[in-house]
């Protein structure tokens, strides 16, 4: 069964507040740690609230992005505003997504499921496209039946 589809995505900006995660790159845990310790912060201090005042749509994004050298992380949404608390606005460029479907009970698990398809079974085994680099993210787009869904979108490109 395919867990994925390509999509082809206008290009987008993502206003995000972020962090630069400190764990090694193969230390999932501590990884994963990090950005739960992150979004708890953003949703008690009120910084999540201000970005999804200005979003354009319902959505919440988590990005994954290496910027000179450093793995950086934010809570972002998707707008054309900007605001003083903003860490960073993320380009996502015009082109190919890889996007993995899913929900879990919270935002955290449908994360860490999603970025375990993508980045453990999908790119290691596909053969006709490649992610070469850029910012990704995992989309939360709702709450349905007591569950979080939404998408991970990765730029791609084809071999």
């Amino acid at each position: 069964m395919k867990n994925y589809t390509l999509e082809e995505k206008e290009s987008f900006n993502v206003l995000g507040i972020g962090t630069e995660l400190r764990s090694d790159y193969t230390d999932y845990a501590g990884i994963n740690q990090e950005k739960a310790d992150f979004w708890k912060a953003v949703m008690q201090d009120g910084r999540l609230d201000t970005l999804k005042a200005v979003a354009a749509n319902d959505y919440i994004f988590a990005v994954n992005e290496a910027v000179n050298n450093k793995m950086m992380y934010y809570a972002g949404v998707m707008t054309e505003a900007a605001m003083p608390e903003a860490t960073r606005v993320i380009q996502f460029p015009k082109g190919e997504y890889l996007v993995v479907k899913g929900e879990g009970k919270t935002a955290d698990e449908l994360g860490n499921m999603l970025s375990g398809i993508a980045f453990g079974q999908v790119l290691p085994e596909a053969t006709d496209f490649a992610y070469v680099g850029g910012p990704n993210a995992t989309v939360e787009m709702g709450e349905r039946n007591g569950l979080v869904y939404g998408e991970m979108w990765i730029p791609v490109v084809r071999k």
